[in-house]
């Protein structure tokens, strides 16, 4: 918890207690502790209630960056302490940050990483009802590319295919199969008006595609050394 001076024209309430501060500066993306500066709750409230927000201005303590944001708070109660607030797991807008993928990555599939990071982005902009349906896009896109790479005289074929299908007919890496075919799983469900796998998120749909590149930048470099090391 954390005691924070705020700006309001009632002079017994100068301060409040929050229960989080931030920690990942949305401007360097480094971890810190910010700085608080002052807090502002609308000045004509005469009582604090659960319709009070708020927020918090506050720097970044790094020497290279100091960038200036906002926290925002919800209303949680009166203790013995004074008037707490609670997090609302919000901070103001800073820069947009991107997935770099590794070149052999990019190499097998140029849009998978275009398309991931344009959801990527989406998601941190909260549009958190279509960044799903991209993330599946990009799915695709690695997916189909890949197999194209292995089995290039089928490459129109490939193309017209279900993703699933393709997943079975031209994946033959165990661990590349099981875990793409679980990603497409959590990314139809994101174009679905009803979710299938309840409880599974966002998160588990990323986390999914991330082992998904890598088993196959494990299966591709595998195959370069046996190629260029034949025994």
């Amino acid at each position: 918890m954390a005691q924070i001076s705020i700006k309001t024209n009632d002079p017994k309430k100068q301060t409040v207690i929050v229960d989080f501060l931030p920690t990942t500066c949305p401007h360097c993306h480094n971890g810190i502790r910010p700085n608080t500066i002052i807090g502002y709750i609308d000045p004509e409230n005469n009582t604090y209630d659960e319709s009070y927000q708020l927020h918090i201005f506050m720097n970044c303590p790094i020497d290279n960056c100091r960038d200036s944001f906002i926290g925002y708070y919800k209303f949680k109660n009166n203790t013995s302490i004074g008037y707490t607030f609670e997090f609302l797991n919000k901070i103001s807008k800073g820069t947009i940050i991107t997935k770099q993928f590794q070149q052999l990555i990019t190499d097998i599939s140029p849009q998978f990483s275009k398309i991931y990071n344009q959801s990527f982005i989406a998601e941190q902009e909260e549009l958190l009802e279509i960044c799903g349906v991209g993330y599946r896009k990009a799915l695709e896109y690695l997916i189909k590319d890949y197999s194209i790479l292995n089995f290039p005289d089928q490459k129109e074929h490939i193309k017209k295919k279900m993703l699933a299908q393709c997943i079975g007919d031209h994946i033959n890496d165990d661990r590349i199969k099981s875990v793409a075919k679980r990603a497409v799983w959590l990314g139809n469900d994101e174009t679905h008006y009803i979710k299938k796998w309840e409880g599974k998120t966002l998160k588990d749909l990323k986390a999914l595609i991330d082992l998904t590149v890598h088993w196959i930048e494990m299966e591709s470099l595998s195959k370069s050394f046996e190629e260029d090391m034949p025994g």
